[in-house]
């Protein structure tokens, strides 16, 4: 034992011990045991190896410097209450907990410097075991985090911000279900879809533009001008006052289901039927959607099976790394037609 760890004899170890022969405070001796975050990973290595050497309360941490893992699964999602980003975080919390890892959430914010980078640096730093990127919104800086991720990453939905040893990726792509919003539209009989975008930052905004621009080449329509968006209802309001005006508009395809429905509100307000004048479609089938006037026809996302599936992919690369990755299918798209969109006016 180090000098100055003497204690009684038969006496159990306290955590003074312990912080002693680590050389650290009892303040982050009590943050690892806790496993609190901000504890660098070579301090927390030092307080458990020191933790079983005294023979310190055998808990989960103690054990797993031993085992070498802490079954812990980190999250770094956008701090925010919208709610693709919201439902996607509720589906993988619950997908965790049947997987029995434990789950340590790292939220960003939207503009902030390296927010994944400095998320993933936390999830890193409490040793978990594998971490899941649910992050809808580019790096303004670009990092790159490959020569600091050395655990399994679960990319949801969007492309991976970073190159790292084992990444894999689960969740339908935004563009498909855009596709098939434009296609119900154009098979309605209308001559062409306008499109109302979410911010051009979010990797799901740019993929539901390039859905909708592919539906409409496939189909060989013209491609209106795109209406920008911030995913509110109000941006859907403005955005609806501008194009109750034009009397070429027959159909738009929103985004998401709240700039849908501020979009129907100016519409009908301009004296612009939903859906005899104009039709419309939304994106994510929010609880409102169905109880809206009229009610809205959307795309429905399936977040608790792109988390399902994505914990699954996951979980299987920590714990068999040696063996090839689960493969992949995505689930299917689900159009849910109500009463907002229907045929052209004649």
């Amino acid at each position: 034992m180090a000098p100055g760890t003497a204690r009684s004899a038969g006496a159990a170890p306290r955590s003074v011990d312990v912080a002693r022969l680590a050389g650290v405070s009892q303040k982050t001796v009590s943050r690892v045991m806790n496993d609190e975050p901000y504890v660098s990973a070579d301090v927390r290595r030092r307080v458990l190896a020191a933790a079983e050497e005294l023979g310190y309360r055998s808990n989960n941490a103690a054990r797993a410097l031993a085992s070498g893992r802490t079954r812990s699964i980190g999250v770094v999602t956008l701090g925010t209450a919208l709610y693709g980003p919201a439902s996607l975080l509720m589906g993988v919390e619950r997908a965790v907990r049947d997987t029995g890892y434990a789950l340590r959430v790292v939220s960003t914010m939207e503009g902030e410097s390296a927010g994944i980078a400095g998320a993933v640096d936390s999830l890193l730093d409490q040793g978990v075991d594998g971490i899941v990127i649910s992050e809808p919104i580019d790096e303004e800086d670009g990092a790159d985090l490959s020569a600091r991720v050395d655990v399994p990453v679960l990319v949801l939905g969007a492309p991976p911000p970073f190159v790292a040893p084992h990444v894999v990726t689960a969740g339908i792509v935004s563009g498909r279900l855009a596709r098939a919003a434009t296609e119900h539209l154009l098979e309605l009989g209308h001559t062409t879809v306008h499109h109302l975008a979410g911010p051009v930052r979010w990797y799901s905004a740019r993929d539901r533009l390039e859905g909708w621009r592919a539906a409409l080449a496939a189909h060989g329509r013209a491609e209106p001008p795109v209406v920008q968006g911030d995913w509110s209802a109000a941006s859907g309001y403005a955005a609806g006052r501008a194009l109750a005006a034009d009397p070429g508009v027959t159909a738009v395809f929103a985004a998401n289901d709240d700039m849908a429905i501020g979009l129907i509100r100016a519409l009908t307000e301009a004296g612009r039927r939903v859906p005899e004048d104009i039709s419309v479609v939304g994106f994510d089938d929010t609880p409102v959607a169905a109880y809206v006037t009229p009610p809205l026809t959307t795309v429905r996302q399936p977040f608790d099976a792109m988390a399902r599936t994505g914990l699954q992919l996951l979980v299987h690369a920590i714990e068999n790394p040696q063996e090839p990755p689960l493969p992949v299918t995505e689930p299917p798209v689900e159009l849910v037609v109500r009463a907002s969109s229907s045929a052209p006016p004649r």
